[in-house]
């Protein structure tokens, strides 16, 4: 009887990681989609790392990458107003006992409809400070 509760178990468990992995994967996609689209439209836009994370850069400058976290990473600007904005984010805080990036923005898969779009933004507040 134990035998076959801890295969439950273990099948359960096979089960919920198969299922994370798929989503960590599909979130990483979308990432690559948006990368790759951004190189091809945009001369400058070039794939890169931002601490040690895939990343896309403009005239070498990180302006979106995807976090440790399965999270996309804006450079969105201190005055973009994210309070406007009707979705979750976050400001970017990738270190304990220090304050968040100013200006940086983190948004998770469940609003990864807006990745896209942000991009954009991102991109286009790039090329205005440069």
């Amino acid at each position: 009887m134990a035998e076959s509760t801890l295969k439950s178990v273990l099948f359960a468990l096979y089960g919920a990681f198969s299922s994370f992995v798929v989503l960590e994967q599909m979130e990483y996609e979308k990432f690559l989609e948006i990368r790759s689209t951004m190189c091809i439209k945009h001369e400058f836009v070039t794939e890169g790392k931002m601490m040690s994370s895939p990343a896309i850069h403009y005239k070498g400058k990180v302006f979106a990458f995807y976090s440790r976290t399965n999270n996309m990473v804006f450079r969105l600007g201190k005055e973009y107003p994210v309070d406007k904005l009707d979705m979750e984010m976050t400001e970017f805080s990738p270190f304990k006992s220090k304050k968040p990036l100013s200006g940086w923005y983190e948004v998770g898969f469940g609003q990864h409809h807006h990745w896209d779009n942000l991009t954009q933004v991102a991109l286009t507040e790039i090329m205005r400070a440069s």
